[in-house]
Formats: C-alpha cells, structure tokens, sequence
C-alpha cells in the first residue's frame, strides 16, 4: 500500500493541477478564438453580418431570427468608444465581452428607451471623454455585440441600414 501513496498523490496533484488549468485558461482561449473569428476587418470597428442561415458559423449556432453585428476591440493603447442608436425591433441589445468571456455590459432597447447612448470601453486607470459612460473591462481584447431580432424577413433591408448607425472607435 505505502508504495502506491506517492504515484497517487502525484496523480491527484497533476490532475489537479489541469483542473486549476483548464479553469483558468479556457474563457480567454474561447473569447481569443472568438475574437480572431469577427476582427477580421480589425479591431474597433463594427462589421455588420447578414441574417444567419444553414452555412452561417462566425458565431457558434447563430439564430436566424437575429442580425448580429460585432465590434473586437483591444483597449491596450486606449479607450474604444461606442456611440449606440437602439433600432425600433422587437428587440435590440447592446452587450460587451471581456477577455476572460465575462458579459460586463448589457443594455437593451426597451432600456435605452429609443435614445442614443455613448460608451467608453476601458481599463482600469485609462481616461474616458466627458459624456461618456464608463465600461470598465479585465484585459485589453473583447467583443461589443449588437443583436436585433427581425421578426419579419422583409423588414431586415431597413433595419440593416438602421443598425449602421452604431458606431465603435479608437478613444
């Protein structure tokens, strides 16, 4: 039995040790991994997808019903600030991402009550512009994502346009 003890704690300690691990380094791979998918085009800029379908896959199980639009951001030199016009639909919602896949901001349309709202993206001990709304985040790289639910296909050209009034950019 005695000769077993060290081999078994050593399992114990290892297995532990890729448990720690695992933890601790998954929501900053996945958020990486999802951050190299949409910044494409770059970062602090929204690109703006169409309507998902059966060969849509930039974001993991898209609705159909909903129109995605993302903007990766990487706040290492500075703020990134966001000016956010809610789109009359059934739903708009405005959420950011941290690096370690921490939701750190929400706000939906019936929130904002239809009315304009500026953000600044930053991290601790960086300064935001006056009239700006402080969003502090962990790490330098996450995602701000717009989602609007078209209910109605034949509504999506007007609210494409629409959503394009959402603006992200270098502070």
């Amino acid at each position: 039995m005695a000769r077993w003890t060290g081999p078994a704690l050593l399992g114990l300690l290892v297995a532990g040790a890729t448990c720690y691990a695992g933890l601790v380094f998954t929501p900053d791979v996945l958020t990486g991994a999802a951050i190299r998918r949409v910044s494409e085009g770059g970062f602090g800029r929204f690109s703006h997808v169409p309507l998902a379908d059966a060969t849509s896959r930039r974001i993991v199980r898209p609705s159909p019903d909903l129109a995605y639009s993302s903007c990766p951001y990487d706040v290492s030199k500075g703020p990134l600030l966001i000016d956010a016009v809610p789109v009359a639909a059934p739903y708009w919602s405005l959420s950011i991402f941290d690096s370690r896949t921490d939701t750190v901001f929400v706000r939906n349309g019936g929130q904002a009550q239809g009315k304009t709202f500026r953000l600044a993206i930053a991290r601790a001990g960086q300064s935001i512009p006056a009239g700006y709304e402080a969003v502090r985040v962990h790490g330098a790289r996450g995602i701000a994502l717009v989602r609007i639910l078209v209910a109605d296909r034949a509504t999506f050209p007007a609210l494409d346009r629409a959503r394009r009034a959402t603006v992200c950019r270098a502070g």
